[in-house]
């Protein structure tokens, strides 16, 4: 499968016809495409990969795990999501929903009823579809969050009891506004999300992620945390600029945003499993494995919310469009049709992904960097590829 990019174009044209009429290849090859960008945005690395009708047919990546090294990156390579994590946590709530243990209804204080007395009134109406579209009234991520994190990761127990701590304390401070009438972004909406659905599953988060979405989809790259193994360089590194320079970050306690917060964003995965997860969402129901009925998963897709431009936001996070429940939907002016979208960044990595349901089409495209160039590369990068790819080729 990897053969392709090593031929003359006009081979790699007859190949990718031969493949496309008798599946005897996979996709053909992005790298051509993407190694200009490492040089024109600063990047290490770089990985992409579109899918239609449920099958890759391009992927690519090039660059190095480590900036200043010649530890060349594969199409294997783990990169990390962030905040396109928050897509998975959604759909794990949709399928305790179906199962009748959680109710898109169900409130902060039906699910902890032992918080319910001393939790600050508004927030005991709080519901599940409130928190998974930012529309809880929960502000945005603040000194006050941060600073609760940290005491978090103090706690003793596992995850489930180190997240359901900062819950306990979280719900004594006061909302920004009335559940239901304003968007606001953020982190804190998904982890209390992650352990509602904790407490109803019985289960913790990421054996829960693990279970019922990465081992069903057959993600096999699919893992939490840092995309490296600690004491190894297995992956690719996420990498932030200081003074025009690139730093790498080993795999570690900051490597990666903490782990109680996972359910907001810290899953990763190679191009190739990204983009199955990508595909099947395209699909909305036509393909298996059947996680959710159809109409639960255009659910998960569909906006609830409209969301104010915010000119100021950071890669990875929303600037403008409209919300679903773990998923955006913008309108960009090289598609002729609004787009589902989701940006994920820990600061040191960023990933993109694009799902067009109606034409069964969609693109993700991943960096071990974080910053304003790196979002500049993948908006530019996501116009390259829908053009090539999807106008006039349905």
């Amino acid at each position: 499968m990897y053969l392709v990019k090593y031929l003359p174009y006009g081979i790699c044209v007859i190949l990718t016809f031969f493949c496309s009429v008798t599946s005897a290849c996979a996709y053909s090859s992005l790298d051509a495409m993407l190694q200009p960008y490492l040089e024109k945005y600063q990047l290490p690395a770089l990985a992409a990969a579109v899918v239609k009708n449920g099958e890759i047919v391009a992927a690519g990546a090039t660059g190095t795990r480590r900036a200043g090294t010649k530890m060349t990156v594969s199409l294997d390579d783990r990169f990390h999501l962030g905040s396109d994590t928050k897509a998975m946590t959604s759909l794990l709530a949709a399928t305790l929903v179906e199962s009748k243990k959680l109710r898109w209804d169900s409130t902060v204080a039906d699910i902890f009823p032992e918080l319910a007395g001393k939790m600050n009134p508004a927030l005991r109406k709080v519901t599940l579809q409130q928190l998974l579209s930012h529309t809880s009234g929960i502000p945005g991520d603040n000194d006050e969050f941060a600073a609760l994190l940290g005491k978090a990761m103090l706690q003793d127990g596992n995850l489930d009891e180190m997240r359901y701590w900062l819950v306990e304390q979280w719900s004594l401070l006061p909302l920004e506004s009335s559940p239901g009438t304003k968007f606001a972004y953020a982190n804190m909406n998904y982890v209390i999300a992650g352990a509602m659905i904790e407490r109803t599953a019985g289960k913790t988060w990421e054996e829960l992620i693990t279970e019922l979405i990465f081992e069903p989809l057959g993600l096999k790259s699919a893992g939490l945390g840092p995309q490296a193994t600690l004491g190894r360089i297995d992956a690719t590194l996420g990498h932030i600029s200081i003074d025009g320079k690139l730093k790498a970050f080993l795999s570690g306690p900051n490597g990666d945003n903490p782990p109680i917060i996972g359910p907001a964003g810290n899953a990763h995965m190679s191009v190739l499993d990204f983009a199955r997860w990508a595909g099947w969402n395209a699909g909305e129901g036509k393909r298996g494995p059947k996680l959710v009925q159809a109409e639960t998963l255009k659910k998960l897709h569909t906006p609830v919310v409209s969301m104010p431009q915010k000119q100021d936001a950071r890669p990875g996070t929303p600037s403008h469009g409209k919300y679903a429940l773990g998923w955006g939907e913008v309108q960009v002016d090289w598609a002729p049709e609004p787009l589902l979208y989701h940006g994920g960044s820990n600061v040191k990595n960023l990933a993109f992904i694009w799902v067009e349901p109606k034409h069964d089409f969609a693109m993700v495209l991943m960096t071990n960097a974080g910053g304003e160039k790196a979002d500049q590369a993948l908006h530019a990068l996501s116009q390259e590829l829908y053009r090539l790819y999807a106008v006039g080729r349905r």
